[in-house]
């Protein structure tokens, strides 16, 4: 698996932007990706060491609108903690 394919996008909200002052930020990833695959590749796109990954696996949620159901759909998110001095811009990137 690419790189490119591993780290979807980064994801910014205000609960994400408070963990990126203490060097954790989020992603979502590919569901098939591992912690080992993550690390190689923030490591590798924004030339950091990552010190720890953390992956959550979230479950499709049935939603209905009117008469019509479905599911939505079920994302990965990896909260990846930098070592000491590193730092990503994610709103530059």
């Amino acid at each position: 698996m690419d790189k490119f394919e591993i780290i979807k996008r980064p994801i910014v909200s205000e609960k994400t932007t408070k963990l990126s002052e203490s060097r954790k930020y989020t992603f979502e990833v590919d569901r098939r990706a591992n912690k080992i695959q993550i690390k190689e590749a923030v490591e590798a796109l924004f030339g950091v060491k990552v010190e720890s990954v953390n992956v959550i696996n979230g479950v499709p949620k049935p939603k209905r609108v009117g008469q019509y159901s479905g599911f939505k759909g079920a994302i990965t998110k990896a909260i990846v903690t930098l070592k000491e001095g590193n730092k990503i811009d994610i709103y530059e990137v």
